[in-house]
């Protein structure tokens, strides 16, 4: 379907000659003569842009301007003024047109800026729906769980989404905080503004506030260009600083500082640039236990835990199950030829106990969807491990004495008794202790008075 574009102006001749050539172009063309006019026909007609000459009888250009922003804010209007007017078209740019032409000027360069203007209108369109559909996701998101734990946690989530409060996602791997720190973003006031999210153990230290904060031209070897950083393009949105517990000590007090200010400055620069965001963090880490031990700045912590939400591991939450592994069938099966999970399949889903949480059933049903050569997903096509049913671990029985027990001396000891079964193979000892080899290795760091 064509474009349609509307032509306010007061010279009959200029209308005749702009409708000609805008409809050898394919655009269909309405034409009014005065302000007045122009502003009846959009609301007649369907108009995509609009050309506006700035000298009108009656309603001069700059009050009908105000006049289509105030009733149609996202149409294109780009400003035809004389030579010598420029400044009242600059005025006109500030007041929401979208591009000005002078008079003589060149058709074809009028053109190019109606299909630049268009373009940009379609991008912006697509931008304003991709959200909407982001935001209508995670809105959605707040009313699908059945468990208890996850209805205070979304409860939570209605009643903090339209403050700026800082707010600490804690939770082990794969429960899901980044999609908790969206549906916070998307369901609040700044919902239209960007969401950045940067993984802080994914950037290594001597990037990562460059990365966070951006640089100028000559800051470092290969800042051939100033480019903006996180902060500076979440402005108006959110910033998402996932694995915040890794972060260094020294980046740490930087972060401080932003959080205190909302300012910074570029790597290399020295002007101050102010920022409006929200900050989300999230970690999997015990950052009281990392506080303690010297690794977490205490001040730092208690900035970021304004709103403190602990997500509950899939183990704790088994209800949701399946609701979550249908979502990820409709998810993966791009042909919508699986119609279900069969009972016996889900009773294996249901009895397993999830170590990798919602990104590790997200993956058994990937796989399932890609194997299954049935209407219903069937245990055979579940990963053999879950097929599997593992051997209820030995319980410890341990005295308790009355005087107390020290929990880091156990932990060292459980350590102890574990590296030297495996001969002192880190690996073999976490699998023993049920447990990854970087926890190990930290609890070997930290736990050692």
């Amino acid at each position: 379907m064509p474009h349609r574009i509307l032509i306010i102006d007061d010279e009959e001749r200029m209308r005749w000659v702009l409708c000609k050539a805008l409809e050898q172009e394919s655009y269909e063309a309405e034409a009014a003569g005065d302000g007045i006019e122009g502003l009846k026909m959009l609301d007649k007609h369907s108009i995509d842009l609009v050309l506006l000459d700035m000298r009108l009888p009656i309603m001069d250009g700059m009050e009908v301007l105000k006049r289509i922003k105030e009733l149609y804010p996202s149409l294109p209007v780009i400003i035809i003024t004389a030579y010598g007017s420029i400044e009242m078209a600059v005025a006109a740019v500030k007041a929401g047109a979208t591009d000005y032409i002078t008079k003589p000027f060149d058709i074809d360069e009028l053109v190019i800026q109606i299909k630049k203007a268009l373009d940009v209108h379609r991008l912006v369109d697509e931008v304003e729906f991709l959200r909407s559909e982001l935001s209508q996701r995670y809105q959605d998101m707040l009313l699908s769980s059945k468990s208890p734990c996850m209805q205070e946690v979304y409860e939570l989530v209605r009643r903090i989404a339209d403050s700026d409060a800082t707010v600490l996602l804690t939770g082990e791997s794969g429960t899901g905080k980044e999609v908790i720190a969206r549906t916070i973003h998307y369901s609040s006031r700044r919902a239209d503004k960007p969401f950045v999210a940067i993984n802080c153990a994914a950037v290594p230290d001597n990037l990562l506030e460059s990365e966070l904060f951006g640089y100028e031209k000559g800051a470092f070897t290969g800042a051939v260009a100033r480019k903006a950083g996180r902060f500076e393009v979440a402005d108006g949105g959110t910033v998402f600083l996932d694995e915040i517990g890794e972060m260094s000590m020294n980046m740490q007090a930087k972060l401080l500082r932003v959080l205190q200010e909302r300012s910074f400055e570029h790597l290399g620069g020295n002007d101050v640039i102010s920022v409006d965001v929200r900050i989300i963090a999230a970690t999997n880490k015990d950052l009281q236990y990392a506080m303690k031990s010297g690794y977490f700045r205490e001040d730092l912590y208690y900035r970021l835990s304004v709103i403190p939400i602990n997500l509950p591991p899939l183990r704790e939450r088994k209800e949701d199950i399946p609701d979550l592994a249908l979502y990820f069938v409709n998810k993966f099966d791009k042909r919508k030829a699986i119609k279900g999970i069969s009972k016996q399949a889900m009773d294996i889903l249901r009895l397993y106990s999830w170590p990798g949480n919602i990104r590790e059933l997200e993956n058994a049903i990937e796989r399932a969807v890609i194997i299954c050569d049935t209407n219903a997903i069937q245990p055979a096509h579940l990963p053999i491990s879950m097929q599997t049913p593992k051997k209820e671990s030995s319980v410890l029985d341990i005295d308790i004495p009355d005087e107390g027990i020290s929990m880091e001396a156990l932990e060292m000891q459980l350590i102890k008794k574990a590296l030297d079964k495996t001969g002192g193979n880190q690996t073999k000892a976490a699998k023993l202790l049920g447990i990854t080899r970087s926890a190990l290795i930290y609890r070997m760091q930290h736990g050692i008075t």
